[in-house]
C-alpha cells in the first residue's frame, strides 16, 4: 500500500512547468534551444520597486506580518480597484497571497464540498482543473473554439450550469490564448449569471493591464454591479510589474470568504514574504509609465509571431487581444510524418516533434484542454521569437 494520499492521484504536475524545465535541461546539455513555454516577462522588475525592496529590508520590515497581507497593501488594493474597475473594497474584504496560485487555491479549499461543480472555459490555464480536485471539487468543461475566438458563448456558459454548480472560473484576457472578452461579451454571460444565484464568480485578471490595440479590460463586477455579493476578484502584480518570482497575488470579494481564505492560510503558508509585500505596494502606488511602452514592445511581437506563425504550412494562428500567448491551430499538420520519422498524430507528438528536431519548446495544446493547438509565449527577445518561428515554419514545411 502506497503511503501517498489518494488525493494526489487527482492531480498532475504542471505541464508549463514540465516544458520549461525539459528546455532548461536541454540548455545545461549544450543543445540550442529557444524556450517559449514560460508564462512570464523577460523584462526586469522596474527600479522603483527593487529600490522598495531594498528600503524595506534595510528598515527591517523583515518580521511575520499579517496572515493575509500587512494593511498599507490592502489600502493599495483597494485603491487599485476603486481606480481601475470602479470597484469598491475595504481592506477586511481584500486577500493577499503568495502568488495568483495560492489565492486561488485558498478560496476553492474554503468553499468546496465532494461533488460541487466547478465550470472552467476551455482552453484554461493549466492549473484551474487540477486546483479544484485537489480541493475536492468536480470540474466541468466548457468548451470554447477558435471560430468564437476562444470565448464562451451565454448559451455554452447556460448549458454547463447545473444544481451543483458552486464556481464558474472566468480568466481574460486568457491564458493560454490571449482572448480578452469585451463588456458586450463579458454581459451576455453575467445575464446567464444572474439567473443563477447559486453559482458564484472567481475571477483570474492576472493580465488586465497586458492588452492591445483598441481593446478595453472589464472584469464580472464592473459590468454586473448585482453579481458583487458573489464574485472573487483575483489578481496580482506578477505579469504586469514583471515581479513573477516576488510571488504576490490578491483578492477581493465578501468579507465571509475573505475570512475563511484567511483560515486556510493561517495553517498553510502564514503571511506572503514581506519585502514582496512592500514591493508589491510600490508596484500599485508607483508610476506605471512603463506599462504602455512595456505593452508595445509586446504587442510588436505579438504581430510578428501571429504573422510568421500564419506563413507556416498547417498552421492558423488568430490574432488575441491580450496577455502574451498566442494558441495556434495545427488541424493542418495533423495525419503527416516529420522529417525525423514522428507522426504527427496530435498536438502532444508535434510540440514533442519540434523539440527534438528543431529545438523548439512550447506547450502542447490538450494541456489546456483543447486540441489540435499549442501554445507560445511571446514574452521573450524579438530574436530568439523570429528564430523561433523560422524553426517552425522549416518543421512544418519539411512535414510529409
Amino acid at each position: 500500500m502506497s503511503f501517498l494520499s489518494t488525493s494526489l492521484a487527482r492531480v498532475k504536475p504542471s505541464p508549463t512547468i514540465a516544458v520549461t524545465n525539459k528546455a532548461r535541461e536541454l540548455k545545461a546539455a549544450g543543445k540550442d534551444v529557444i524556450g517559449l513555454g514560460a508564462g512570464e516577462p523577460d523584462f526586469d522588475t522596474p527600479d522603483n520597486i527593487k529600490a522598495a525592496a531594498k528600503a524595506a529590508i534595510d528598515a527591517g520590515k523583515t518580521k511575520y506580518t499579517a496572515v493575509d497581507g500587512i494593511p498599507e497593501l490592502k489600502e493599495a488594493i483597494c485603491a487599485k480597484f476603486k481606480r481601475d474597475n470602479g470597484l469598491d473594497y475595504v481592506p477586511e474584504q481584500v486577500s493577499v497571497g503568495t502568488g495568483g496560485k495560492q489565492i486561488l487555491i485558498n478560496a476553492l479549499m474554503a468553499t468546496l464540498n465532494p461533488g460541487d461543480e466547478v465550470i472552467i472555459p476551455a482552453p484554461y490555464w493549466v492549473s484551474y482543473p487540477d486546483m479544484v480536485l485537489l480541493a475536492g471539487g468536480e470540474p466541468v468543461i466548457a468548451e470554447a473554439s477558435m471560430q468564437t475566438g476562444f470565448k464562451l458563448t451565454a448559451d455554452q456558459l447556460e448549458a454547463a450550469i447545473t444544481p451543483k454548480t458552486k464556481w464558474f472560473i472566468f480568466n481574460s484576457p486568457s491564458n493560454p490564448t490571449g482572448a480578452g472578452y469585451t463588456w458586450d461579451e463579458l454581459k451576455a454571460l453575467t445575464d446567464v449569471l444572474l439567473r443563477h444565484p447559486h453559482v458564484w464568480i472567481m475571477t483570474d485578471d492576472m493580465y488586465e493591464h497586458l492588452i492591445y490595440g483598441d481593446f478595453k479590460f472589464c472584469t464580472p463586477a464592473q459590468v454586473e454591479p448585482q453579481l458583487y455579493d458573489r464574485t472573487l476578484t483575483c489578481n496580482g502584480v506578477s505579469k504586469a510589474y514583471a515581479m513573477t518570482g516576488w510571488r504576490i497575488g490578491y483578492a477581493a470579494g465578501p468579507k465571509e470568504l475573505i475570512g475563511a481564505m484567511r483560515k486556510i492560510q493561517s495553517q498553510s503558508t502564514s503571511n506572503p514574504c514581506s519585502i514582496s509585500q512592500w514591493a508589491a505596494l510600490e508596484a500599485l502606488n508607483g508610476t506605471q509609465d512603463y506599462i504602455p511602452d512595456n505593452n508595445a514592445t509586446f504587442q510588436r511581437r505579438r504581430d510578428m509571431v501571429v504573422d510568421m506563425l500564419n506563413a507556416a504550412e498547417g498552421i492558423s494562428c488568430p490574432m488575441p487581444e491580450g496577455a502574451f500567448y498566442v494558441y495556434p491551430s495545427i488541424a493542418g499538420c495533423i495525419g503527416k510524418v516529420s522529417a525525423g520519422g514522428t507522426k504527427i498524430t496530435d498536438d502532444e507528438a508535434f510540440a514533442t516533434a519540434l523539440l527534438e528536431e528543431k529545438g523548439v519548446a512550447v506547450v502542447f495544446g490538450a494541456a489546456f484542454g483543447l486540441s489540435p493547438n499549442f501554445r507560445v509565449s511571446y514574452a521573450t527577445s524579438d530574436e530568439a521569437l523570429k528564430e523561433a518561428c523560422t524553426r517552425i515554419q522549416d518543421f512544418c514545411a519539411s512535414l510529409g
